[in-house]
């Protein structure tokens, strides 16, 4: 880029100079003061000639100061050396155009226009120098620049606005005065369905706002055009929205109201809370299992202390009943009134095991342990169930049908298991009746045996299940009950008891005016007998050695301690009694103590049975695999894990003389080994 030549004006009454002798002076001068610009004639000794008055205020120069010096007099060496550089082109003849910046030294940059034209004083006469016209075009050129600067910064404005809104993870909807979306990003179409196209110029109350919201909506926007009033615009607030399909979604909606020249826009920052409520249910409801598991455990602290306290009176009943019984039966002859008596105590009995098997029952509901599975009788759980529920379906005016098909096969399960889910189902039918006349209430329970399969249907007369809620009922905590009258996880805890089974629990199919009706199927199978074949056998094999074995029994209470005695002498066995661990443990320190097998109790004063069976492994432990457990405390977490680690043999109270018997014939099932001699005194 080449810089200008600078012009200065020349009087018309001035010669042009050497050489110039033959040019119209006149008519020169007249056109270097009409040109649009700054003008100069120039030699090619690159001297001024001329310069019109433009130059001259541009220079800040007067015409002597600026005629007849060089380009380096004038702007410096710099500037005078560039233009000779285009002198021979000049001489040649060859006009030159340019535009672009110049530096004119002190005078600074500036953007020009140049026109350099070769000058002869005749058409075919030598070149004695140019004529050069310059415009500034400086201002025009900052101004088109800082315009094409403001256009570059609003493309990039644009460009950064587009990304951000583009990867924005929340939706981003702007609307114009209004209503109408001007823009909608890939967030809001993933959200609600819509494409960009399909959004722009839609009103936003027929896009995604509920119909039930939308009279709010506009009367909403009215008041805040008008007034400024809004209880929306510039805050944070949770609220529904609807998709394209029709599905309503949890939102957070931040509205903004932003100017633009003199249109209105408002701008929608919408976050989708469907994730955010998810986890939020579900933190509540493991905050739910976890307070119903709490009470559970509650619960089952409550029972151990209660079955604790009830189960040895319970023994002492049944074992008395049933001993008095048997002796009343062998009396008969002797006794009048034998056959009433008998009947008596048969009855004392029946109601006292009735108590026993309810207080097994809520044990097995209560207790944490593994399934204890062996070969169940279903009709057999099934009855269970009924007796324990009998009386509050009797007071709650409700008919039960029992309908067992005979042969009924076999299920490996634990019954205990079993009859859980038939009373939680039972009971669940009864609460569906109570809406229900007295007069008609029913409940059938059935069971009957399908190719490889037992099929159990619990179904009552009631309203039935709503279609809206079928799917959720097995849900954990889902409940329709009342605040305070269910908690939810009976159905779920049912469905998984039954799984753990290998079976199933569905709700049946609805049929009209009939109800609800739960469906459990389990698979058959068959008895392996070997196993139960040789265990009588040696139960046999060791009731011929019952007269050889002194039992010690190690019961806190005399009476329960005399109870399990006389069971004992009943079963040909010869027993002793101790009250406490340390008497036991006293009593086995003597020489003579010949001792075959030992029953005691766990929770005791003065020595329980843990601290008994430490005694035995320090001072006697050939009878560590001769003792067995008497207790009412299975619940308690020491009890269970005392029992886990010794895997001694246990007797849960309340008891029957069958149960005593069953475990001396395996504790005195082998020879007695020497006593070796005492290490230590008493414990």
């Amino acid at each position: 880029m080449k810089p200008p030549l600078d012009l200065m004006e020349i009087e018309p009454s001035r010669t042009i100079g050497p050489g110039f002798e033959g040019a119209d002076l006149a008519l020169l001068t007249a056109m270097f003061n009409s040109v649009p610009g700054r003008a100069v004639l120039v030699g090619t000794d690159l001297v001024y000639r001329m310069a019109n008055q433009e130059v001259l205020d541009f220079l800040g120069l007067g015409e002597d100061a600026v005629i007849g010096k060089t380009v380096a007099d004038v702007l410096g060496t710099e500037v005078h050396q560039s233009y000779q550089a285009i002198v021979p082109r000049l001489l040649d003849g060859e006009p030159i155009r340019w535009e672009g910046w110049a530096d004119y030294g002190q005078h600074g940059r500036r953007y020009v226009q140049e026109a350099l034209t070769p000058f002869r004083a005749t058409p075919q006469g030598p070149v004695l120098g140019c004529i050069a016209i310059a415009r500034d075009l400086t201002e025009a050129r900052v101004a088109e620049q800082e315009l094409a600067d403001q256009v570059r910064r609003e493309a990039e404005n644009d460009a950064l606005h587009s990304a951000i809104v583009a990867t924005s993870l929340d939706c981003i909807i702007i609307v114009d005065g209004d209503g109408y979306v001007v823009d909608f990003n890939p967030a809001s179409e993933k959200l609600f369905g819509y494409t960009r196209t399909d959004a722009i110029g839609r009103e936003i109350g027929s896009l995604i706002i509920p119909e039930k919201y939308r009279a709010a909506h506009h009367a909403g926007m009215a008041r805040y055009l008008s007034s400024g009033i809004s209880t929306v615009i510039g805050k944070r607030v949770e609220l529904e929205a609807v998709t394209k399909a029709g599905a309503m979604v949890p939102v957070e909606l931040s509205i903004a109201d932003v100017s633009v020249g003199e249109r209105r826009f408002f701008t929608a920052h919408i976050r989708d809370l469907t994730s955010a409520k998810a986890a939020q249910f579900e933190i509540e409801w493991q905050r739910d299992a976890l307070y119903q598991k709490e009470k559970l455990a509650a619960l089952g602290s409550l029972l151990s202390g209660v079955a604790h306290e009830l189960n040895n009176p319970l023994s002492i009943v049944m074992g008395q009943a049933m001993m008095l019984r048997e002796k009343i039966s062998r009396e008969a002859d002797t006794m009048p009134q034998a056959r009433d008596c008998a009947e008596r105590a048969l009855r004392i009995e029946t109601a006292a095991n009735r108590c026993a098997r309810i207080v097994k029952t809520f044990l097995a509901m209560a207790r944490q342990r593994k399934a204890e599975r062996d070969y169940v009788s279903v009709g057999k759980v099934i009855a269970d169930a009924v007796e324990l529920l009998s009386y509050s379906l009797r007071t709650s005016d409700v008919t039960l049908d029992i309908e067992v098909a005979e042969g009924l096969p076999e299920t490996f399960a634990d019954a205990d298991l079993l009859h859980q889910v038939l009373v939680n189902l039972v009971v669940n039918a009864r609460q569906a009746l109570e809406e229900k006349a007295r007069d008609g209430r029913r409940i059938v329970l059935s069971a009957i045996h399908e190719p490889n399969t037992i099929v159990i249907r619990v179904r009552d007369n009631g309203a039935g299940i709503p279609a809206a809620i079928r799917n959720r009922i097995f849900d954990p905590f889902f409940t329709t009950k009342p605040l305070d009258h269910g908690t939810g996880i009976g159905l779920a805890v049912s469905r998984g008891l039954i799984e753990t089974h290998n079976g199933t629990l569905e709700l049946s199919q609805p049929q009209p005016q009939a109800g609800a009706e739960f469906v459990i199927r389990l698979p058959v199978t068959d008895r392996e007998g070997t196993a139960a074949s040789a265990m009588i056998a040696g139960k046999a094999a060791a009731s011929t050695r019952q007269s050889q074995f002194q039992i010690l029994v190690v019961d806190d209470e005399p009476e329960l301690a005399e109870l399990i005695a006389d069971i004992a002498i009943a079963q040909g066995y010869r027993p002793v009694i101790a009250n406490s661990g340390h008497a036991a443990a006293r009593m086995l320190s003597e020489p003579e103590a010949r001792i075959g097998a030992i029953l005691c109790d766990i929770r005791m004063p003065d020595g329980d049975g843990p601290e008994l069976y430490d005694w035995l492994s320090a001072h006697r432990p050939e009878l560590i695999d001769r003792i067995g457990f008497i207790t009412g405390d299975t619940l308690g977490p020491s009890a269970g894990r005392f029992l886990a680690q010794t895997g001694c043999p246990v007797i849960e109270k309340p008891f029957t003389p069958e149960d005593i018997a069953t475990v001396l014939q395996g504790l005195t099932g082998d020879p007695l080994p020497p006593a070796r001699a005492m290490t230590s005194g008493n414990n």
